[in-house]
């Protein structure tokens, strides 16, 4: 019997520049479980549409709407409006909450990050070593169980710079199919999950104090959901220099 395509995975990053610290998050999930899993987010999703007038097709940038900077919603309940003031950090908390709250029940549904602490302003390079090695990790893992994934990133499609990753990788072994396959956070609603799922890692990691009602997310919402049950540090060294 052929070894099945098992794993669906979806990559975003986050991080900060100037400490250094690089995080990637994903989702992950059966070609099976595909469809189920996208039906129940966009319920969610259409329910934000109904209670706060936030369009279903809206993109929820992690770190635009939880920081209020982003004016996701068309209308603002009352509870929101203080003296006549919207409180966009307020609802941009309570919706991510509720994301969170959904991600953590998605059966079929499993989720992971990983971080490296580099020198403050990390280069692309480096950031493409990181995400060789991580990858790398995922093909021990794929070539212990037998299993094939495909790999899809935020991206444009213009930046090929993480495709060396893949190239990298024995053709007549490898277990992740193709190249990152590149697909705009503003057009999917998987790598908007995974985009809250590396700022919820980040945030858990460097504990930023303007981010502190935040650091508990991961553990709180998150670890149910991941193998690992926290964000793992993948030190330099992890794998082998090609």
């Amino acid at each position: 019997m052929p070894d099945p395509l098992a794993r669906l995975m979806y990559i975003d990053d986050s991080g900060h520049q100037g400490s250094g610290l690089v995080v990637f998050g994903w989702v992950c999930m059966t070609p099976a479980s595909w469809q189920p899993i996208l039906r129940r987010w966009l319920d969610v999703r259409k329910a934000l549409h109904r209670y706060l007038g936030i369009d279903v097709d809206r993109e929820l940038h992690a770190t635009d709407f939880v920081n209020g900077r982003g004016r996701i919603a068309s209308r603002i309940p009352e509870r929101y409006l203080h003296d006549g003031v919207p409180y966009w950090r307020d609802l941009g908390q309570d919706v991510a909450l509720r994301l969170l709250r959904e991600l953590s029940s998605f059966e079929g549904l499993s989720i992971g990050s990983a971080f490296r602490r580099l020198e403050p302003h990390p280069t692309q390079a480096e950031k493409v070593r990181f995400y060789r090695d991580l990858v790398r990790e995922w093909e021990t893992e794929l070539d212990r169980s037998r299993e094939f994934a495909m790999l899809f990133m935020d991206g444009n499609g213009l930046d090929h710079s993480y495709r060396t990753a893949h190239r990298q990788l024995r053709l007549d072994s490898r277990r992740i199919i193709e190249d990152p396959l590149m697909i705009d956070s503003t057009s999917s609603h998987f790598v908007q999950m995974a985009d809250l799922i590396a700022w919820c890692a980040y945030v858990a990691v460097e504990q930023p104090n303007r981010h502190e009602f935040a650091w508990p997310w991961y553990e709180e919402y998150l670890a149910v959901r991941d193998p690992r049950r926290a964000p793992t540090e993948l030190r330099l060294g992890n794998s082998e220099t090609p």
